[in-house]
C-alpha cells in the first residue's frame, strides 16, 4: 500500500507579463504561489499548487504552510489513493482553510492517477473534449488600450474576452471599455465585464443599462449574491458569478435568485479538484455554464483545472483559463500552452506535468 512519507513546500514569486489591474485596488503584478509535493514510500511524487491573489478571497499564501503543518499529522503515513477519503479526514481534523487544502487535494489526485496509470481526466468523469476554449482576461486600463489587447488576442484565435472594470471608479469609463472591446472583436465573440466585487449595485446598474443594447454579460459586480441579483434584474443582462459562489450553499442561493447564468468554478475557491468536481456536477444540474479555472498560478494548477475541464460536458463548459500563460516563470517545461485560442490538458498519467526541481531549489518547508 502506498503511503505518504514527506511533504515539501516552496514559495515561488510569479510575475505577470503585464501588470493586471482590477476594481477596488486589487492587482496582480508579482504574486507568490505555493508549490506542494507529496512523496510516497514507493518513490512517487504528487504535485499541488495554490496561488491566492491579495485582497481577493479569505486566503493568504503564507498561511498555507502553517495549515499544512497542522494537517501533517493526518497526511504523513496515510494512503493517498482515492483523494476524497483522505480529504474528509482532513476536513474533520481542520475545518475550513479550503485554499490550503486545494494544493493537497491536487497532489493526491496526481498520485492517484500515477498509481492507476491514467490521466486525471479519465478519473474525473472521462474525457469529453480534446481541446477547450480559452478566454482572455484584459487588465483594466485605458479603454482604447483594452480594445487593442482584445484585437491582438482575437488574432491569436481567442473568441471570449473578460473585460476588467472599475479600477478607476469611473462608471462611464467602464461603459466605454465594454463598448470599445465589443466593437473591436465584432459580433459573435463572448464579451463580459468583471468588477471582482468592486462596484455598488447602483454603479453597476448604470453601466449595465448604458450597454443594454450590446451583446455583453456582467460578472460579479458586487460582493453579495443579493446585490448581484439586483443588478441582473435592473439591467436584464446575463450574470456570471465568481467570488460569491464558493460552496454548495452559495451555488444553490445564486440559482434561486436567478443570477447565475454562468459561474467560475475555481479549484482553490472550493478546496481542490474533489470539491470542484462536486460543484461542477451541481452546476450541471442547475443549468449554469461554467468557467473551470483557479484563482491564479502556474503549470501545476493549470494542468489540474484543464483535466477537470476536459471531463466536463462541452456544451456546459463556457471556457477554461491558461493561468500559466499569464505569468513567469513557467514551473514545468512540459506544461500546457494555448494553441489557436484553445488548450488541451497535458498528456501523460496523473497531472501530466513535471515541475523543474532544479529551478525550485531546496524546499522552504519539509515535513516527514
Amino acid at each position: 500500500m502506498t503511503r505518504i512519507i514527506r511533504i515539501s513546500l516552496w514559495h515561488v514569486p510569479l510575475t505577470s507579463h503585464q501588470a493586471y489591474y482590477m476594481a477596488d485596488g486589487k492587482a496582480c503584478d508579482t504574486v507568490e504561489t505555493v508549490v506542494l509535493a507529496l512523496d510516497t514510500d514507493d518513490d512517487l511524487t504528487g504535485w499541488g499548487e495554490v496561488c491566492p491573489i491579495p485582497h481577493y478571497l479569505p486566503a493568504f499564501a503564507r498561511g498555507v504552510a502553517p495549515a499544512v503543518r497542522n494537517m501533517a499529522a493526518v497526511l504523513l503515513g496515510a494512503d493517498p489513493i482515492g483523494p476524497e477519503a483522505l480529504m474528509a479526514r482532513l476536513d474533520r481534523h481542520l475545518p475550513g482553510h479550503v485554499y490550503a487544502k486545494s494544493a493537497i487535494d491536487i497532489a493526491l489526485w496526481d498520485l492517484t492517477g500515477q498509481v492507476a496509470g491514467l490521466p486525471l481526466h479519465a478519473l474525473l468523469g472521462g474525457r469529453r473534449a480534446q481541446t477547450m476554449p480559452l478566454y482572455h482576461s484584459i487588465t483594466c486600463i485605458a479603454p482604447a488600450e483594452m480594445a487593442r489587447i482584445a484585437r491582438e488576442a482575437q488574432a491569436q484565435g481567442v473568441t471570449q474576452f473578460q473585460v476588467k472594470l472599475g479600477a478607476d471608479a469611473d462608471w462611464q469609463a467602464d461603459v466605454e471599455r465594454l463598448r470599445l472591446v465589443r466593437e473591436a472583436v465584432g459580433d459573435g465573440p463572448l464579451v463580459y465585464g468583471d468588477w471582482n466585487c468592486g462596484a455598488t449595485s447602483l454603479d453597476a446598474s448604470r453601466v449595465g443599462r448604458a450597454v443594454a443594447d450590446l451583446d455583453v454579460m456582467l460578472e460579479q459586480p458586487c460582493a453579495t449574491i443579493e446585490d448581484c441579483a439586483r443588478v441582473r434584474a435592473a439591467t436584464g443582462l446575463p450574470m456570471k458569478l465568481d467570488e460569491s459562489a464558493h460552496d454548495t450553499a452559495s451555488l444553490l442561493a445564486a440559482h434561486a435568485l436567478g443570477c447565475m447564468d454562468a459561474v467560475a468554478v475555481k479549484l482553490s475557491k472550493f478546496g481542490g479538484l474533489s470539491a470542484a468536481r462536486r460543484a461542477r456536477d451541481l452546476c450541471l444540474h442547475l443549468g449554469a455554464k461554467m468557467c473551470v479555472e483557479d484563482t491564479w498560478g502556474s503549470d501545476i494548477t493549470t494542468a489540474a483545472l484543464l483535466h477537470l475541464g476536459a471531463a466536463t460536458e462541452p456544451a456546459r463548459l463556457m471556457n477554461v483559463c491558461d493561468l500559466s500563460g499569464y505569468v513567469a516563470p513557467r514551473l514545468a517545461p512540459d506544461g500546457p500552452a494555448r494553441k489557436g485560442g484553445r488548450i488541451a490538458p497535458p498528456d501523460g498519467i496523473g497531472l501530466g506535468v513535471s515541475p523543474d526541481r532544479e529551478y525550485l531549489g531546496a524546499p522552504d518547508v519539509i515535513l516527514d
